[in-house]
């Protein structure tokens, strides 16, 4: 392979975003947004749009127990570790055309290109489709990528059942997605993905690329608080045992520590429950949802141990029971630092402007971490919009992160 012919190589922009448009038309809604949700009919049909453009590009195609679909392209070693390109073609029940498709689509992209420039590679490439990474209609999310990774059991995740009592298990028959190949047969010398941002900060700075660092850590927290029911009519100000009156500064001081940790600390309420829940009744409980984030392990325990502190205090200057269930946690997770700088190289010499920055969002890639050396590749979406019908994306800058992610992946798959 001529290294002029491998530092002039382009993927085919058009043809990018022809398939990208082509993929969209699969579960689209009526307001320009997709509902692809894993393991649907509309996921069977997308899954089997893909099989046919990667067969088409002589890729062997083949699937695992959990569904993950992979298409691998030959190396020159055939029995060599081999560099993986993924992402999901899975969609949220409002969702976007880019969130998830981009990295599988370019990864196709990639393996068109190399295929008319006529290179060959020293590693196999293989390009994957991970089952359910939304969670929309299963928990967990990322569930094709954890059970690859080994993070999860096979059989706890064909046992987790949607709203209708389907499970997983059964789902994947249903569609014709239930391989014998077991997950995690190969594991990869590198992985890489691409994907939107899904934030502003690329876009608001006028940069391409964004060369992904890690995955920031993120706990979800529930806060229930207990006081004494009581008539809102007659129980006076003083009287009452009010949940309401703790949880106004504990917000207030989980806040505070989001504030003080930094601008990459994130607080966000999503949710809050109240029991009785009638509007003339001081409540008996009141739970509170907070998602916490930080890409520092530390950080993100001193933001928790604050909450938790302004708790304590503030329910026992009121007469107030407490308590705190950790839902979910998710520790910060840097990527490889010789794979971080092998996507920055692609993008410095390719003359895009990029940065490096942090994810705030989960991504297959989180697992993917713990077996291989592993980075992404984010390009801007339009005003930072995911998982929203509405979400866009440029052209252009899907064109240049694929080619980063060409050039980086051909590194990968000749080192």
């Amino acid at each position: 392979m001529a290294d002029s012919t491998a530092a002039d190589l382009r993927i085919d922009g058009a043809r990018l975003w022809a398939s990208l448009m082509e993929m969209a038309k699969v579960g689209a809604t009526e307001r320009g947004g997709c509902n692809r949700q894993a393991l649907t009919d509309t996921d069977r049909q997308g899954r089997a749009l893909f099989r046919s453009w990667c067969e088409a590009a002589g890729l062997g195609v083949s699937f695992d127990a959990i569904g993950n679909l992979f298409a691998r392209r030959r190396g020159r070693q055939s029995d060599a570790a081999p560099v993986l390109i993924g992402s999901h073609l899975d969609t949220q029940p409002t969702g976007g055309r880019f969130d998830g498709v981009f990295g599988v689509l370019a990864g196709l992209e990639v393996a068109r290109a190399l295929n008319q420039s006529s290179l060959e590679t020293k590693r196999p490439i293989v390009i994957a489709d991970w089952t359910n990474e939304e969670g929309a209609r299963f928990a967990p999310a990322m569930m094709g990528s954890g059970v690859f990774a080994g993070i999860h059991d096979l059989e706890f995740v064909y046992s987790r059942i949607d709203k209708d009592g389907v499970s997983v298990k059964e789902a994947l028959e249903a569609i014709g997605w239930l391989g014998v190949l077991a997950p995690g047969a190969f594991r990869p010398h590198a992985a890489f993905e691409a994907h939107i941002e899904q934030g502003p900060i690329l876009e608001a700075a006028g940069e391409t690329i964004g060369v992904v660092t890690g995955i920031q850590g993120c706990v979800w927290l529930d806060l229930t608080l207990t006081g004494v029911p009581a008539h809102a009519g007659t129980t006076p100000m003083e009287a009452r045992r009010d949940p309401w009156r703790a949880a106004t500064p504990v917000i207030e001081a989980a806040f505070a520590a989001a504030a003080a940790a930094g601008p990459e600390a994130r607080c966000t309420i999503g949710d809050v429950g109240i029991a009785p829940g009638s509007r003339n009744t001081i409540p008996e409980t009141l739970k509170v949802s907070f998602d916490l984030r930080h890409p520092d392990a530390a950080t993100l325990g001193r933001m928790r141990a604050e909450l938790e502190s302004a708790a304590s205090r503030e329910t026992a200057a009121r007469g107030l029971g407490w308590r705190v269930e950790e839902v979910f946690h998710m520790a910060p997770t840097p990527f490889d630092p010789g794979l971080v700088a092998t996507v920055e190289t692609a993008a410095a010499k390719l003359g895009y402007p990029y940065r490096r920055m942090i994810s705030g969002a989960g991504h297959d890639s989180l697992h993917l971490a713990k077996i291989a050396p592993t980075a992404m590749v984010f390009t801007p979406c339009l005003a930072g919009l995911s998982h929203n019908e509405a979400e866009d994306a440029r052209p252009d800058d899907l064109a240049a992160g694929a080619n980063v992610l060409l050039h980086a992946a051909l590194a990968a798959a000749n080192a």
